[in-house]
């Protein structure tokens, strides 16, 4: 018995040794290993490393799992944020009526850093509402917002109206809409939407990965009315000065390459990326393409 063990460990110790052996050997001369390692020595001297992932609507922290293990490989710090009512925030979305509340997860993690850190926000979809009210806050506390195809307004805009062209107007919207949610009874006014799973697939997921849309499906929650009705009092001396900078996906059917291009055109950030192939989430269509373009904005001095 003891005999047949020891061969059975010699055995088992040569084919670990082997595919030890051959698993680095492959590393060793894997082109991506070695890029990621480039990107990590020229991230080194970067001062600022934090990275505060703020999701769009309906999603939630849960969205960024791919752009995380990414920006983590090259040395960077990201967190990913919940919204109040969102991803796995206990809040019931009906209840969020400002974008002082929905917020306040982002505006509490800024108000609880050290006075010599800043952050990098990146702000999905209407999560941009969020990064503009947080550089107006919280702007001595930012080194930079990116605006992932999202709802960059300038001051006294709603969110909403970045929509529009796709949606109708706001007030057409509130009246007609299948998608509203009553959370306080049908004679009250909506307190949410959410678009029904076909038509979210076709406007939101038109090029991700069918593993990516069925995560989604299970995970995406309603959206809370009020803040992204709620218009932005945004100044120069604040907002104004803050670097901005916009990531617009080409083939995006929520948030039209037409409209982010308006956006960018009337409200210009620093500077503009474009991810060819996208849509209007390419942190499951292009995670590639969009760490690149993270990674890029980070080391602008």
């Amino acid at each position: 018995m003891a005999l047949h063990q020891h061969q059975l460990s010699q055995r088992f110790d040569g084919s670990m040794s082997r595919r030890i052996g051959s698993t680095s050997s492959r590393r060793h001369t894997d082109p991506l290993a070695n890029n990621e390692k480039k990107v990590q020595e020229s991230l080194e001297n970067v001062k600022f490393k934090k990275i505060i992932l703020i999701h769009g609507e309906g999603f939630g922290a849960w969205c960024w799992y791919k752009t995380i293990a990414q920006l983590e490989e090259v040395g960077l710090q990201p967190t990913a944020l919940d919204l109040t009512g969102a991803g796995i925030d206990l809040t019931d979305t009906n209840t969020v009526t400002t974008l002082a509340e929905y917020s306040k997860p982002l505006i509490q993690y800024l108000g609880n850093l050290p006075e010599d850190e800043k952050v990098i926000l990146v702000g999905h979809s209407s999560g941009g509402a969020c990064v503009s009210y947080a550089l107006e806050h919280f702007p001595e506390k930012i080194s930079k917002a990116i605006y992932l195809c999202a709802t960059m307004v300038a001051d006294g805009q709603r969110p909403f109206d970045v929509f529009a062209e796709e949606l109708g107007s706001a007030e057409r919207f509130m009246q007609e809409s299948q998608f509203l949610i009553h959370g306080n009874g049908k004679d009250k006014p909506p307190t949410g939407f959410m678009f029904e799973k076909q038509l979210m697939k076709g406007l939101y997921f038109n090029q991700s990965p069918t593993k990516d849309v069925a995560l989604a499906m299970v995970s995406m929650r309603p959206t809370p009315l009020g803040p992204i009705m709620e218009k932005l009092s945004l100044s120069t001396e604040k907002y104004g000065k803050g670097r901005r900078f916009y990531i617009q996906t080409l083939d995006d059917r929520a948030l039209s390459p037409d409209v982010q291009e308006k956006l960018v055109r009337e409200n210009p950030p620093e500077g503009v990326y474009k991810i060819k192939a996208s849509d209007h989430c390419p942190f499951f269509s292009k995670p590639q393409s969009l760490h690149k373009m993270i990674v890029e904005i980070v080391q602008i001095p």
